[in-house]
Order: C-alpha cells, then sequence, then structure tokens
C-alpha cells in the first residue's frame, strides 16, 4: 500500500447525460425509490437457474418470482436453495470476524475537493481499500459497525459527504456530478490502486456517478446498499408531503425518518445523535439531494458499464430488481435482508460484514 498522497489523474470524463429544462420530476430519480421503503420494486423474471450461463450468488427467498396484477409481487412459494458449502464459507467469515480482536483505531482526517471544500473522512486498519458512503445527510459514523469488524483485515474508509458529519457545509455542489467528483477526489487524495466503492442510499447514486465519470479504471468492485438502480419498470407516482413536512417542521420529520430506517431496537441517544447530524446542511440543499436531475435508466446504464463484480444487498422492496441485476451483470452477488431495515447492515451487521469481507476476499477484482 502505498503512503497517502495526492495525485493527479486523467480529466473528467463528459457525463453521459444532461439534465435539460424538459426533464420532469417524474422522470427524476433521486433517493426516489430506495428512500426508507417508501415504494416497491416492480417484479422482474427470475434469473434461470442454469449455472453454465451466468453464476450470481442468489439469497434469501429470491425465486421464482413474478410480477402480479397492478405490478404487485405475489407471495413467495419457493425460495432459491443456498449451497452447503457456500453457506459454511459465509458462517466461517462471521464467526472470524466476530473473534475478539486487537482494537483499531479509528482516525479523522481531511482532503480538499477540486473546487476547494473541506471534506472528513475517517480511517481504520491497512491493507486493500473499502470505501463507505453513506445516505441521504447521514454521517459516515453509521458504518461503525463496519469500521470495527472489517478493519481487522483491510483498510476501510469512511467518507462524511459535502454537507454531512464532520465534512465542511458548502451553499453549492449538492447534485450527483459534483458528488461524483467528491469520490474521485478522495480517491486521488487516498493514491494506490483500484479500490471498492460501497454506497448506501443516497451513497449508491453518488458512487454510480463517479463510476459515470472516471469509468472503472480505479474499480475493483461495488458494494451497493439498499437503493433502487433503476432496473425494470418505475414505482407508480404517489402523492408526497416529505418535501412539504422537511421544510415545515424538519426535526420532527428527520426523527421520524431516522427511527424508521431500522427493524432492530436502537439507543435513544445514538438515534437523537444521527437525527441530529442529518440536520447539518441546508434544508434545501437536503431537497435537491433528493432530486437528482437524472432519469432511473441512467443508474442502470451507469451499473452495467462497470465490469467489476457487484455485491447488491438489499431489504425484499427491491427484490425485483435484485433479480434482474443477478441476470443482467456478468458478476453479480446478491443478498436479500429479509427481515432488516433500511440500515440492514445495523439491524444485521454481522452478516452484512460477513459478506462485504467474503466479497473483498474472493469476488473483487483487485487486480
Amino acid at each position: 500500500m502505498t503512503g497517502r498522497r495526492v495525485i493527479g489523474g486523467p480529466a473528467p470524463r463528459a457525463p453521459r447525460w444532461e439534465a435539460t429544462a424538459s426533464q420532469t420530476r417524474g422522470q427524476m430519480t433521486g433517493l426516489g425509490e430506495g428512500l426508507g421503503g417508501a415504494t416497491g420494486a416492480t417484479g422482474t423474471p427470475c434469473p434461470s437457474p442454469n449455472p453454465t450461463i451466468w453464476s450470481p450468488r442468489v439469497r434469501g427467498h429470491v425465486c421464482p418470482r413474478r410480477e402480479g396484477p397492478g405490478g404487485q409481487s405475489p407471495p413467495d412459494h419457493a425460495s432459491t436453495p443456498v449451497k452447503a458449502t457456500r453457506r459454511a464459507l459465509i458462517v466461517l467469515a462471521g464467526v472470524a470476524l466476530a473473534t475478539p480482536a486487537a482494537a483499531t483505531t479509528t482516525g479523522e482526517r481531511w482532503f480538499r475537493t477540486s473546487d476547494g471544500v473541506r471534506l472528513r473522512y475517517l480511517e481504520a486498519g491497512s491493507g486493500r481499500v473499502v470505501v463507505f458512503v453513506p445516505g441521504w445527510c447521514m454521517p459516515g459514523r453509521i458504518f461503525a459497525p463496519q469500521i470495527e469488524a472489517l478493519s481487522r483485515r483491510w483498510r476501510v474508509v469512511v467518507l462524511d459527504p459535502r454537507g454531512q458529519g464532520g465534512s465542511e457545509v458548502p451553499r453549492e455542489g449538492y447534485e450527483p456530478t459534483r458528488r461524483g467528483q467528491d469520490v474521485r477526489d478522495l480517491l486521488a487524495h487516498l493514491g494506490g490502486g483500484r479500490v471498492v466503492l460501497a454506497g448506501w442510499s443516497l451513497g449508491v447514486l453518488d458512487v454510480l456517478s463517479y463510476a459515470d465519470l472516471a469509468g472503472d479504471g480505479r474499480i475493483a468492485g461495488l458494494v451497493l446498499i439498499d437503493n433502487s438502480v433503476g432496473e425494470g419498470q418505475p414505482p407508480p407516482p404517489r402523492a408526497s408531503r416529505f418535501f412539504q413536512n422537511l421544510r415545515q417542521r424538519r426535526d420532527a420529520t428527520v426523527r421520524g425518518f431516522v427511527a424508521s430506517m431500522y427493524r432492530t431496537p436502537q439507543d435513544a441517544a445514538y438515534l437523537d445523535g444521527i437525527a441530529r447530524d442529518a440536520q447539518r446542511m441546508p434544508v434545501e440543499a437536503s431537497i435537491r439531494l433528493l432530486s437528482y436531475p437524472r432519469p432511473r435508466e441512467f443508474w442502470r446504464d451507469s451499473l452495467y458499464a462497470v465490469r467489476r463484480p457487484v455485491l447488491y444487498a438489499v431489504t425484499p422492496r427491491l427484490r425485483g430488481q435484485a433479480e434482474a441485476v443477478a441476470q443482467r451483470h456478468p458478476a453479480p452477488t446478491v443478498e436479500i435482508f429479509e427481515t432488516a431495515g433500511h440500515a440492514l447492515f445495523v439491524d444485521e451487521p454481522a452478516r452484512f460484514n460477513a459478506a462485504v469481507d467474503d466479497f473483498l476476499a474472493r469476488k473483487a477484482a483487485w487486480s
């Protein structure tokens, strides 16, 4: 691993799509379908079970499943079996990660983006690099269970995006091209070779924005956590007062959203801290983050332009998109967290960490 240094890079690629004045909000996907289960995903055909055609690892009750009347998926009547050897590997990985080890030190570090904004990131461990990007308004410290477990074998870097966590709160830059460039600037600052990029919720879109800007030259793999990737048919539009509620009673709205992210009990002080951190940026900036001017197909095309392995970890509402990714991506691993909330890596940290550790060790294309 090379030391930390600022390096140059190739000139940014022109984005494949630019917003136009005629782009309607109904055609755009910001956090959209991935906002804490606000909408479900429509079904898509189940991947072929023939391992000679493709070899995704689809786990959870995924297949068979078909779209029913009105775009709703019917109940599962069967599930995809998990090979005993595969299950054993995950169990062993979980045991290894749960084994007590010397405590790792998490450091706070900063860098400046190409537009002069000072951003913070957390860092622990050594070795090959996995970079986590949190969701809408969330602080990077929400990945504390991953920092603690994964830094025993990997160099874990967690970004506080602009306006979030301990980073500077600028007036501008709350749009996908700039946020993708922020990720690019972080990787330039870190130096070294390929990394695995792990985005949760809005972070999925920020990671895909980076891939659209920079290509997959520095990507060893993608970990995409519980957000739409633009697969299948869009969910039907529905009325929402979320933006109005953010403007009129932000604190209560954000606290309600934060509480809804979990299925497991969380300490009141922890929830209070996350909710406070989630209100650092101006409210209109937080709304812009939910209104990225991109058609949903942009995210799908950006994902499939990356030919590196991908781990897509989702809750059941995105099951249909997970099935499509398992079918269409050349190197997919899909995890369905049946009983977890939107913050599935907090609700089920042992399982999530074991899946990521396995992905980093056995799937990522480090060279």
